[in-house]
């Protein structure tokens, strides 16, 4: 019974499929719980796909999910958090912008805390991506309260009755910690390791970024108002 499973949402990522494999598949031998992969192709149109299955026909650790089209981020995280079935699971984007060994970091502190985010130190993006990304963090954590430098950080781990338990809609991954606070969760940010992006196209531009973020942060706000959240007391 695997402990923990690694989400990888993949749209179009044909050119970094195999170092993703090479790259996990290292990380399971290191790694302070037995881990899964589980892959959610979120509609690829190049041959992620058949790349997906040939990685999963050889290494057993490995498992994906294929939706019939493109549907977003937010859609693919949240296929994965219902498809999970280890109390932990983890997030990692599949560029490799950041390190699968950075997860022992954040494993660490999964105990106390109920969802673990990396932040990435040094970041390696064009002065645009970072200008953009720091404006919009300011403006979600103006917004949230949450206290979170860098919620688009592609490292994250959390406990899974949590984040099953997230109402997820498009946007939405921007916010998880919030989402983890709103349960009455503790969230804490740990700095991880960033790198260049090797192959393949970033899919987010300048709106993703920026404008779309500030747009979320409203159906956050509704969300937040609308929230339910109960504790059980007893039972007979």
């Amino acid at each position: 019974m695997y402990e923990f499973t690694i989400i990888v949402p993949v749209y179009n990522e044909e050119d970094n499929l195999e170092r993703v494999e090479k790259e996990l598949l290292a990380y399971t031998k290191i790694a302070t719980k037995k881990t899964s992969i589980l892959f959610v192709n979120d509609g690829s149109k190049d041959d992620s796909q058949t790349m997906i299955e040939d990685i999963c026909q050889r290494n057993p650790e490995f498992h994906f999910i294929q939706f019939v089209e493109n549907r977003g981020l937010s859609a693919a995280i949240k296929a994965g958090f219902d498809h999970v079935e280890a109390e932990l699971l983890g997030y990692i984007d599949s560029d490799l912008q950041t390190a699968p060994s950075d997860f022992n970091l954040l494993l660490e502190h999964i105990g106390e805390y109920d969802l673990v985010t990396g932040v990435r130190s040094n970041r390696k993006d064009s002065f645009v991506k970072n200008m953009s990304s720091k404006i919009a963090n300011g403006i979600r954590r103006a917004f949230t309260h949450d206290g979170m430098d860098d919620t688009g950080c592609p490292l994250k781990v959390i406990k899974s009755d949590y984040a099953k338990r997230i109402p997820m809609f498009r946007g939405l991954h921007r916010f998880l910690p919030a989402m983890i606070l709103l349960q009455n969760g503790k969230v804490l940010q740990v700095p991880v390791q960033h790198f260049p992006r090797i192959a393949g196209t970033a899919k987010f531009g300048l709106w993703n970024r920026l404008l779309g973020p500030l747009m979320d942060c409203f159906a956050y706000l509704w969300m937040k108002k609308k929230y339910i959240n109960y504790e059980v007391k007893n039972k007979g």
